[in-house]
């Protein structure tokens, strides 16, 4: 029998984060998304009452500029194209007495950006960290999916279901794998992620667990380009017989005036602290009071993410935690 994940607030001995390492694919962004990813390492060791940091460099350069900017983080050499370990890297099942590493294929989201060593990096971190692991036969990324530690999970047909990663797979043969792979019981399905996100609508940026059977969503704002997938998402949720709680949207973010997937449903739950990206929209600070009423136990700390969305993503896709 399959064990799922433990749910992202149960407690971390560490998380493994990708560090910006290439300046071909970053350019002038390399630098800020360094420091940003800086950040928010500090932001979840939280000066040793959270989990210990495992930054994931790509090369010595990058690796000496990490150990610079998080002299308090373990920093670990790995070749990668990029740093969405959250799709890359293996996602841990199992028990408390026995953690196990199950990768999946990865073909750069649908055959985007298929960048070498990216399809291995997760099977080398595992090692790395002397975890049992094996790989199954097809794609998934993590962002694709968010547990709740039960077994039910939350997914878009955009993505799962999507002709780029595991042609002719239906709903009954996802399920299946998930069954088989992750333990899962249960899958509530929902529609389309953000606009323009070219993960082809990652759960993470839509829909987040944040206790048993209770699901944060974003709420639209005025003229907000993703509020049909926001209120499709709230009506499956609700018929799913999930509590639904709603965190405000930084609505239209755009860059370069194109519309951009920011969201802050991308935030990270640690062990002392949740991390919550901000673009300077109006709602940052309103987001971080309604993840402060949602986590009591723990500091919610909005930081900017600006570089780092140029990438594509944010907090939760660099990061990989490895349950205590």
């Amino acid at each position: 029998m399959t064990h799922p994940p433990l749910p992202e607030w149960a407690p971390h001995a560490a998380v493994w984060i990708g560090f910006p390492s290439a300046a071909d694919l970053w350019e002038e962004d390399l630098a800020p998304a360094q420091a940003e990813v800086a950040a928010f390492a500090r932001a979840v060791h939280a000066d040793g009452a959270g989990e210990a940091v495992w930054l994931v460099a790509a090369d010595e350069s990058a690796a000496a500029e990490a150990r610079r900017q998080a002299p308090f983080a373990k920093v670990i050499v790995e070749p990668f194209g990029d740093i969405w370990l959250r799709d890359t890297g293996a996602i841990l099942c199992g028990t408390t007495a026995s953690f196990r590493a199950q990768g999946f294929g990865f073909n750069g989201w649908g055959g985007k950006y298929e960048l070498e060593g990216d399809d291995s990096i997760g099977e080398r971190l595992a090692a790395e960290a002397g975890l049992p692991y094996a790989k199954a036969d097809w794609i998934l990324e993590g962002g694709a999916i968010d547990g709740d530690g039960s077994g039910t999970f939350l997914t878009t047909e955009q993505c799962l279901l999507n002709p780029n990663r595991n042609p002719g797979f239906d709903k009954d043969e996802v399920e299946e794998r998930l069954k088989r792979d992750l333990g899962a019981n249960r899958i509530v399905w929902l529609g389309d992620g953000l606009v323009n996100d070219h993960t082809d609508g990652h759960v993470d940026n839509l829909a987040r667990f944040v206790a048993p059977g209770r699901v944060a969503i974003p709420e639209a704002v005025a003229d907000d380009p993703n509020a049909s997938a926001y209120a499709d998402a709230a009506e499956m949720l609700l018929d799913a017989d999930l509590d639904v709680v709603a965190i405000p949207s930084p609505g239209e973010v755009t860059r370069d005036g194109e519309i951009v997937p920011a969201s802050y449903m991308n935030f990270y739950i640690g062990n002392a602290t949740v991390v919550v990206p901000l673009y300077g929209a109006p709602n940052d600070d309103a987001a971080v009071a309604a993840l402060q009423d949602i986590f009591p136990d723990r500091r919610v700390i909005g930081l900017r993410a600006d570089h780092l969305l140029t990438g594509g993503g944010s907090f939760h896709c660099i990061s990989q935690q490895v349950p205590a």
